[in-house]
């Protein structure tokens, strides 16, 4: 139950908080929007201060000790990224270094899957998750058709009270030409895991997945043994590390595909967030992703138990999963929603003067505009019981 684990945890989530600098400075101020991009431990500050007085050089392109301490520090954190994904075969798979999810599926896209096409195929793809999830396929769509190649792209089916993939319709939109399929693990807006084991059993074994997974690496356990996938992507500011810092995985199957090679030349890395990301990770393995997972789940079932008692709110995504109580799957940090009367980009405003940061706009969801605006709360391990009460509390004024 919610409060069991909010009550277990309690202590060592107070421990948790106090590695937090930014938090702790602000203790006026509640930052509930880790969703857009998390804060960092103290842990992931003195690594990249230590890198940077330390063996701050260009890796690859010397050979005194500088650089060669920042080579191997960047072999070490694919290791180290392979590691924390769970990889089963970390001999055979690859990890490039991006900028962030957007770029990371990006490259995929275009250096890999562009190749992997031929006139007729089809690809199924999600027309309700982030764009940085949909705008890539269909640029290679629109780069194949100027070569003269017709790729059809097939819109992944979702169920419309939930927003949650359909799995039950799945069979309908797979074909004998389903040559790829890309996914989300956990939404950015309804904050629901999108059961993708359930993609891979509609799609088989040989249809290549790629899974985009900013809300999760860093917010809960993730598995690509278990999940099955071929690609992950992943944003290092959504997971604790830096801003500009990120990866690919990729599994490189040759039943499932070419080995993935980035095309092009490949400059100067991003070493410092390279730095961030290795800490980051060594800090979410000691802390416990599966107990950090916990916290934040119980904080946003407490919230949407305490938001689906207010009239004027209409929280997005599955309501069956709103009571505290639900055994329905919960959500996973993000609970979204909007005010009957109140635009979300005034609420947002209105939220802020009592200390609350949000995000309130469209949330980049592919299919929207600015009509369609809401306000998205996004916990992590940083954040109290306290502070959802807190926010409740000005909601509830507000009703």
């Amino acid at each position: 139950m919610p409060g069991t684990d909010l009550e277990e945890l309690a202590d060592w989530q107070r421990a948790v908080r106090e590695q937090f600098p930014i938090i702790t400075a602000h203790p006026d101020l509640t930052y509930v929007d880790s969703a857009a991009t998390t804060q960092k431990p103290r842990a992931v500050l003195d690594a990249v201060q230590t890198y940077l007085t330390s063996s701050n050089a260009n890796a690859g392109r010397g050979g005194y000790p500088w650089a060669n301490r920042t080579t191997a520090l960047v072999e070490r954190t694919r290791r180290r990224v392979k590691d924390f994904l769970g990889d089963p075969a970390p001999d055979r798979s690859g990890v490039h270094f991006t900028g962030g999810t957007t770029e990371g599926l990006r490259t995929v896209a275009r250096d890999w899957l562009a190749d992997l096409l031929s006139d007729g195929d089809e690809i199924l793809v999600p027309f309700a998750d982030h764009r940085a999830n949909l705008d890539p396929w269909l640029e290679v769509r629109d780069l194949l058709a100027r070569r003269g190649v017709t790729v059809r792209v097939r819109p992944l089916p979702y169920q419309e009270s939930s927003g949650d993939y359909d799995h039950r319709a799945l069979p309908s939109v797979i074909g004998p030409r389903t040559r790829f399929v890309a996914v989300t693990h956990v939404h950015h807006v309804y904050g629901g895991d999108m059961n993708v084991h359930r993609v891979r059993e509609a799609v088989g074994p040989h249809v290549p997945i790629c899974l985009d997974a900013a809300q999760s690496v860093g917010h809960l356990p993730l598995s690509v043994d278990r999940l099955d996938v071929d690609f992950v992507a992943f944003s290092g500011h959504k997971a604790l590390a830096l801003p500009g810092s990120g990866a690919v995985w990729a599994r490189n199957s040759p039943d499932r595909g070419p080995e993935f090679r980035p095309g092009g030349w490949q400059g100067t890395p991003n070493t410092v967030g390279i730095a961030a990301l290795e800490a980051a990770l060594d800090w979410l393995d000691a802390t416990g992703t599966d107990r950090i997972a916990r916290w934040t789940q119980a904080l946003t079932a407490r919230f949407t138990e305490g938001l689906r008692h207010l009239a004027p709110y209409e929280v997005l995504g599955c309501r069956a999963s709103l009571a505290a109580g639900s055994r329905v799957q919960r959500r996973h940090d993000i609970v979204t929603f909007r005010h009957r009367d109140i635009p979300s980009d005034d609420l947002g405003f209105i939220l802020y003067s009592h200390g609350f940061m949000v995000r309130a706009d469209n949330l980049c969801q592919a299919g929207t505009d600015k009509r369609d605006g809401s306000v998205r709360v996004s916990v992590h391990v940083y954040n109290t019981a306290e502070e959802i009460d807190g926010l409740l509390e000005v909601l509830a004024g507000l009703a």
